[in-house]
């Protein structure tokens, strides 16, 4: 008999604190140094149940702490055991659909058990190029191992991970995207692997049909626990709309930025890889710096990539999210290039502190809004969403909307952005040369560059060239390549294109207001100028005072 829970406002006033659900105390002290205050609604009914050994299935927004839900009942019960016995065995597997949440999730979990490191260690199996790099991390019989199904499923079967008859605890998170990305085979012939018994959870944003295939497969008398929060945090997220056209678009982004009108760390999603390089080298043009996030970038650069955004380096992301999860081998949108399907941007990835996010591009699906507009209101955090719009996705728009603001009550969720488009004509003039600049041979230039700069990082390459020093010295002595220029004065926002309204707020942005139009000088002045130059000036007097500053520069 299934179980289904929903959370209320009564349940909410009410929630547990970590320190009343039994955790060991050096989990408490994790958590603490993590500054969890108190457990989110997932976290206060899944970990009870966890702990109590049920089968769960977790429906819960991006950004609610499912991660946490599942991790402390894991460690908890870890724990437990080794009271008992300290032999070394893997106890708990975590799948995941991407090797960016994989590496999310083996994060948290090293935060969780900074306290007891030793009694509990864990590893990620997904990041490793091959397999067999991955041996020698499980050969010491990690407590918890982490990756894709389809990772999983390659050590299984060579036999360097055996869960037969120590697993525990097998996790699934994302799981509506698990079949999507291609893993439903995967995950069959890893269940051959497993025991009979074992406790089961699958966790997700959204409960589809996927889902429902899976919990067949895995769950077992599984209580669901489905919390009526919505999609997107009703209150903490604003859903703005601006219409605009390509050119406009650029121009509102270049100004916006260089106005300083948007705080805080920005997503800037695009629908293909290309548009994403074209928008880092269009504000490269203006001085803003900008990382860009693909499925097409080797899986150590997402990584580092996500780290670098992570750690503040970077202000401003710009992320193609190309892949529309309904149906992913859409004709349409199968492209020649090599992509890593292990990959996803708009979902999974736990980007910190994530301000805004503008959708440069509407996204081609209503999931896609849901969870590009998931990367910001993070935990407790408020953020924006501001959606740029051109005619042909106004009907994209609609359906969004449609969809979200049902039951909340409004005619629609999208606010206008006031912003007058006709006050920035001299961003706009300076916007458009700057976005015809990057054509497409621009575009293959900078991302030759981005794949050269990676083969010279390589650490697999590092042995060859030092073997094979000519043929890096080839590499590095290439043609050189056609990427876009870079005008220094660009940089730089003249105190005549700003816009009056804003001249007003002080401090906004240090604008140059020495870049003004100047009268030119007529030859009288020119005259009058050359005869105030020592140099050019037939005084006797003069022409000293200039020779004694020529001798005392050579002196020195």
């Amino acid at each position: 008999m299934e179980s289904t829970t929903e959370n209320d406002e009564a349940s909410e006033s009410q929630l547990k604190g970590f320190h009343e659900m039994e955790l060991d105390d050096r989990i408490l002290k994790a958590i603490a140094k993590l500054g969890w205050a108190s457990p989110t609604p997932i976290q206060e009914k899944a970990i009870p149940l966890m702990l109590e050994g049920k089968d769960l299935l977790m429906k819960a927004r991006t950004g609610s702490g499912k991660t946490g839900a599942f991790v402390i009942p894991i460690v908890q019960q870890i724990l437990n055991h080794k009271k008992i016995s300290t032999k070394p065995q893997v106890r708990a597997l975590i799948m995941a659909p991407t090797k960016e949440l994989c590496r999310q999730i083996h994060s948290h979990t090293l935060q969780l058990t900074i306290k007891c490191s030793q009694d509990c260690r864990v590893v990620d199996i997904a990041q490793q190029v091959d397999v067999e790099s991955a041996r020698p991390l499980l050969t010491d019989l990690p407590d918890i191992v982490i990756g894709t199904p389809a990772r999983a499923m390659s050590h299984l079967s060579i036999g360097s991970l055996v869960l037969d008859k120590s697993l525990t605890t097998l996790v699934v998170d994302e799981a509506d995207l698990v079949f999507s990305y291609g893993y439903e085979a995967d995950v069959k012939q890893v269940l051959r692997y497993l025991p009979r018994v074992y406790q089961a959870v699958l966790a997700s944003a959204t409960l589809t049909d996927d889902v429902t295939s899976l919990k067949k497969l895995i769950l077992h008398n599984a209580v669901t626990l489905k919390l009526n929060d919505g999609d997107i945090p009703a209150g903490q997220v604003t859903h703005y709309k601006l219409y605009a056209e390509q050119d406009d678009k650029a121009a509102f982004i270049y100004a916006v930025f260089k106005l300083g009108l948007v705080k805080g760390k920005t997503i800037i999603f695009t629908n293909t890889v290309d548009k994403s390089y074209k928008i880092k080298l269009f504000l490269e043009q203006f001085g803003i710096s900008s990382c860009a996030l693909n499925s097409e970038l080797p899986a150590a650069a997402r990584c580092h990539v996500v780290s670098q955004f992570n750690d503040n380096k970077y202000q401003i992301m710009i992320a193609s999210d190309e892949k529309v999860i309904e149906n992913p081998d859409n004709s349409a949108n199968k492209s020649s290039r090599n992509k890593d399907k292990e990959s996803g941007v708009s979902r999974g990835i736990d980007f910190q502190c994530v301000s805004n996010v503008i959708n440069f591009d509407f996204p081609l699906d209503i999931k896609s809004y849901v969870h590009r507009a998931g990367r910001t209101a993070r935990g407790n955090n408020k953020g924006s969403v501001l959606s740029l719009i051109s005619v042909s996705e106004v009907q994209l728009k609609e359906a969004v909307d449609d969809y979200l603001k049902e039951g909340l009550g409004v005619d629609t969720i999208f606010k206008d952005y006031k912003f007058k488009m006709d006050e920035i004509e001299g961003f706009r003039y300076r916007a458009r040369d700057a976005w015809r600049a990057t054509t497409k041979i621009a575009v293959k230039e900078a991302r030759l560059k981005e794949i050269k700069q990676e083969i010279f990082n390589s650490k697999k390459l590092r042995g060859y060239f030092e073997e094979n020093p000519r043929d890096l010295k080839t590499l590095r002595h290439d043609k050189p390549l056609r990427t876009v220029k870079l005008p220094p004065h660009l940089a730089n926002v003249p105190d005549y294109i700003v816009p009056p309204s804003l001249k007003a707020i002080p401090g906004l942005i240090k604008v140059n207001k020495s870049r003004k139009f100047k009268q030119t000088p007529n030859v009288s002045q020119k005259y009058q100028a050359r005869m105030k130059n020592p140099l050019f000036n037939p005084d006797p007097s003069g022409i000293d005072v200039a020779l004694s500053k020529i001798k005392r520069r050579r002196k020195k």
